[in-house]
């Protein structure tokens, strides 16, 4: 129905009328019609004259169009024939007035008054308001929610949770409980150390287990705050929770309150796996509850994490409990990311202990973990990437794992740095010594991806070094070892690989290039690139600053450092490499230039084993391809190593010598060699070529002793690795990657 104001100019317009309204006359004055209105008890003012109790204007819905048609509404004539008293009208009015941001109902209790100055009761005792029953003193509460009424409840509470009757301790919990429903009372509870104490008491002594649920439920309300989690620890909280743990009705609460003093609380670490918490949450394992196991894993990684005495003891607590096995289980069990990331990183802990890694490997660890590459979830692919490079160098002969490599080979092209570093950590180890895991990778494409991924690397070595070094090992020691060779010059790779000779490369990515620039010489197509781009310059300088460095003496205790020893490293790379090369004559020549056989002569001399023989080796390929070396180096160091124990150094001197023209015979005469040295294919002279270099090398891919750690010892580079990350990059992504970010938010 429509209202319109009158016009002084223009009559009144009423729509058609039902009801109480078609007997109305016309009047002029409206007062009269106002007053006349009023008679038929519908309401005292509309409020469109007077406006006496209109606070706010009338909104009206639709438009006045469908107001004026008979059609627009359904009217009951019945509804305007109510008849209605003053009261109901002022009520109505009322309520009618009041704004819509406030409520209708307002708070029974003014918030700027006290409770004391609108009801004159006397105040009830501590032990009073105990004694009522709980939802009367909740009312009270209610209206009286001052700290100094917490305050004074709490001694009170404090006397009745020691009492010896349960049924008292179980309302005195009750109690603790609705004092924290208030803000103000809340502070309360959680400042006092003598409250916190008693609950602790109740956890571990009473026999009623909703009793016990109930402290339970007040200390985890309590735990999210760090006084109350110091408060929870100081009153020897952590054995009540951890068993508590054996508990399944209170379960939850127990061991989210760990939890959070497992995050926040200092000394809690130690207090769990002293009070057995370790192993009651290996136990814990076995449980359906995808977010219960989320914490319980998170909190075993926390365990687990810390300095190195530390950390071995855990771990080997977890493995003794069988705990690696059930966290593969989980790997493979379930779907729910929250628990995949916490398990994934208690993995990526363990992988670092050396008796936990062979465990998870045995059972299935790095099938389990390749599930998960491909999914969205980035801290996912992460851990179980970081995972995966710990545990690679123990399962170099691990079967079904195709599927991973080839994975492996497709993240390589990942603009994620973090995921590319660890990608080619794992392969490196992957391929090390195992013929049908380097097919796997170069029938994938492996060769390709990671000359790619050297370079776009740039001088980041956290990539590069160990793609060199998987590299490497594609390149030797199977049966389409030419074919990758031949690959990396197709993929242009071999100028980005001589550059890597170069400063500021460290030592270890040296070594590693030089070995791959030996297994590339063995392709006759690689030669000439190799000498276009300066690698043999390169090589002979870096033999010279090898030996220089090997001969400069011992420290005062007669040991070797570690700069001395790795500098002998790539001295016997260096001697290796230029064996291959000088194979070729126009690589010979290039050696000759720089006037390195007497270097040649005095290696021979040397205290280092594999030195001489590989000194040795070079002699003898300058010596097979006819180029006379005997008028600048002297024969008796050759004829030294012709003297036992050492087989391979003997051959290698006695075929130098062999070579060399006809004036050394009287030099030769002064030792015997079996007729038989000399004699042709069939003797040893056509066996030890071409194939000398891998019995004098030993390990694989060129050198000796322990290529599969190319990196130095697996736990520490990998606790480097991911407990700093790589540094940005311009060839790879800026994001940054904390693995410990975000957990606390996501339960």
């Amino acid at each position: 129905m429509s209202y319109m104001m009158n016009s002084p100019t223009s009559p009144v317009s009423r729509p058609p009328s039902r009801g109480a309204f078609h007997n109305l006359p016309d009047m002029a004055n409206p007062k009269e019609q106002t007053l006349l209105w009023q008679q038929n008890s519908y309401m005292s003012d509309s409020g469109i004259q007077s406006a006496e109790s209109t606070h706010a204007p009338p909104t009206l819905c639709g438009k006045e169009d469908d107001l004026e048609d008979p059609l627009g509404f359904d009217w009951d004539p019945s509804v305007f024939d109510q008849s209605f008293s003053q009261d109901q009208v002022d009520n109505m009015q009322l309520q009618l007035s009041v704004p819509p941001q406030q409520p209708v109902f307002p708070d029974p209790l003014d918030q700027d008054m006290d409770a004391g100055q609108q009801f004159d009761l006397p105040q009830p005792t501590a032990g009073q308001q105990v004694a009522e029953p709980l939802p009367q003193q909740a009312i009270n509460l209610d209206y009286q929610d001052d700290v100094d009424l917490a305050t004074r409840l709490i001694p009170g509470l404090v006397s009745l949770l020691q009492d010896v009757d349960q049924v008292v301790v179980g309302r005195a919990t009750d109690m603790v409980q609705q004092l924290l429903r208030r803000e103000v009372s809340q502070r309360a509870v959680v400042r006092s150390p003598q409250l916190v104490a008693a609950l602790v008491r109740v956890c571990e002594g009473s026999a009623c287990i909703e009793t016990v649920k109930c402290a339970t439920g007040v200390l985890h309300y309590l735990s999210h705050n760090p006084e109350g989690l110091q408060n929870i620890y100081e009153a020897q909280g952590i054995p009540a929770l951890i068993k508590a743990l054996a508990s399944p009705p209170i379960l939850f609460y127990a061991i989210t309150t760990l939890h959070n003093l497992l995050l926040h609380q200092k000394g809690a670490k130690l207090a769990v796996c002293q009070a057995g918490g370790l192993h009651m949450m290996v136990s814990l394992l076995k449980h359906n509850n995808v977010k219960f196991l989320a914490i319980v894993t998170d909190c075993l990684r926390i365990l687990a994490y810390g300095n190195q005495e530390n950390k071995v003891r855990d771990s080997l607590v977890i493995l003794q409990s069988g705990g690696s096995a059930e966290l593969v289980r989980i790997m493979r069990s379930y779907s729910y990311e929250k628990l995949l990331w916490t398990t994934s990183r208690v993995i990526k802990v363990l992988s670092v202990c050396s008796s936990n890694k062979p465990a998870i490997v045995e059972v299935g660890g790095m099938q389990a973990l390749a599930m998960h590459l491909g999914t969205h979830s980035q801290r996912l692919v992460h851990n179980c990437l970081w995972a995966l490079r710990n545990l690679s160098d123990a399962a170099t002969h691990e079967s079904n794992i195709d599927g991973l490599l080839q994975g492996l080979v497709q993240l390589l092209g990942s603009s994620d740095v973090h995921v590319v570093t660890c990608s080619a950590g794992i392969l490196s180890n992957m391929t090390c010594n195992n013929v049908r895991n380097k097919l796997t990778v170069c029938r994938a494409g492996g060769v390709e991806a990671v000359v790619r991924a050297i370079m776009q690397a740039g001088d980041r070595e956290e990539i590069t070094e160990p793609a060199v070094c998987a590299l490497r090992h594609l390149t030797s020691r199977h049966p389409e070892a030419e074919l990758a060779q031949n690959t990396v010059r197709l993929s242009y790779g071999i100028q980005v690989i001589v550059k890597l000779l170069h400063p500021p490369s460290s030592l270890p990515l040296i070594k590693a290039v030089i070995g791959l620039i030996r297994n590339l010489a063995l392709c006759s197509g690689n030669n000439a690139p190799l000498r276009e781009h300066g690698a043999i310059p390169r090589l002979v300088q870096l033999l010279i600053e090898g030996y220089q460095a090997s001969t400069q003496g011992t420290p005062p205790n007669g040991g070797n450092n570690l700069e001395e020893v790795r500098m002998e490293k790539i001295l016997e790379g260096v001697l290796g490499a230029l064996q291959v090369l000088a194979r070729d004559a126009h690589n010979q020549a290039i050696i000759r230039r720089f006037n390195v056989m007497p270097l040649f002569d005095q290696l021979l001399g040397c205290d280092v084993e594999v030195v001489r023989r590989l000194a040795a080796e070079v002699l003898w390929a300058f010596a097979e391809e006819g180029n006379d070396p005997s008028s600048e180096l002297s024969t008796p160091p050759l004829m030294e190593l012709l003297s036992p124990p050492n087989e391979a150094a003997e051959s290698c001197a006695a075929a130098s010598l062999y070579c060399m023209p006809e004036n050394k015979a009287d030099d030769k005469k002064q030792f015997t060699i079996e007729p038989a040295l000399f004699s042709g294919d069939s003797g040893l002279w056509s066996n030890l070529s071409p194939d000398i270099d891998m019995s004098l090398l030993g390990s694989e891919d060129g050198f000796q002793g322990s290529d599969i750690h190319m990196m130095g010892a697996d736990e520490a580079y990998n606790e480097h690795m991911y407990n700093q990350g790589p540094p940005p990059h311009n060839g790879y992504g800026q994001q940054g990657f904390d693995p410990l970010q975000g957990y606390e938010q996501e339960f």
